[in-house]
């Protein structure tokens, strides 16, 4: 027992390490902007620079200054990933963010949007849901909440996908090489004939 669980913090640690050394050297290679990808578990597309939180923490901008200076990052994503902290946290989440954004640059976030339609998504979502994943939801968000908390972080905000309280969606046509996500109206291939079964509440938020 003993033996197995040694082995199995071996391995966490040769891989926390792998993905550390990945990111540095992604970041030493990139040409081009800076572009994050944070919480990644591993998804990315081309031009973008995932990390994980062992090493690029949300709530710890000293892990930041390991790898960038205030002001130097282009653009960041996070694809269902603030669900996972409180609200004070992912308030907090909200202001080291942009301080390492350089002006002009954005932020594209998508959580479950806690004003959608559907009963069955809402239990799938919130906390304590049946959903992969919601057994560690901290909080439901809806466009106002959200939108509240990335104008009190200091960013403009952009609205591209989400339900009301009149269960009404609206969508803003948003460019998928500024933050690709996956789980929205038109990539999430749960939604079929005109059937919104799972969509995300997106929000740019840019610093002015």
């Amino acid at each position: 027992m003993i033996k197995r669980t040694l082995g199995s913090l071996y391995r966490k640690l040769y891989k926390n390490g792998v993905e550390e050394r990945t990111f540095r050297k992604r970041l030493q290679e990139q040409k081009g902007p800076i572009k994050l990808v944070v919480g990644s578990s591993g998804i990315f597309d081309e031009g973008w620079i995932p990390s994980e939180a062992h090493f690029l923490n949300l709530l710890d901008e000293k892990t930041w200054l390991n790898y960038f200076k205030e002001g130097q990052v282009d653009c960041i994503m996070a694809e269902h990933v603030w669900e996972h902290l409180t609200p004070e946290e992912g308030k907090k989440a909200l202001r080291v963010c942009y301080k390492f954004l350089k002006k002009g640059g954005w932020i594209r976030v998508a959580v479950p949007d806690g004003f959608h339609e559907k009963p069955e998504y809402i239990e799938y979502v919130k906390p304590g849901g049946h959903g992969a994943g919601a057994d560690d939801h901290k909080v439901l968000y809806n466009y106002k909440t959200f939108s509240a908390a990335f104008e009190e972080s200091g960013f403009k905000v952009d609205l591209l996908e989400y339900f009301d309280e009149n269960k009404e969606f609206h969508h803003n046509p948003w460019e998928t090489e500024k933050g690709f996500i996956r789980r929205s109206a038109e990539h999430d291939s749960r939604n079929q004939n005109g059937e919104l079964n799972y969509t995300s509440l997106i929000i740019d938020g840019i610093k002015q």
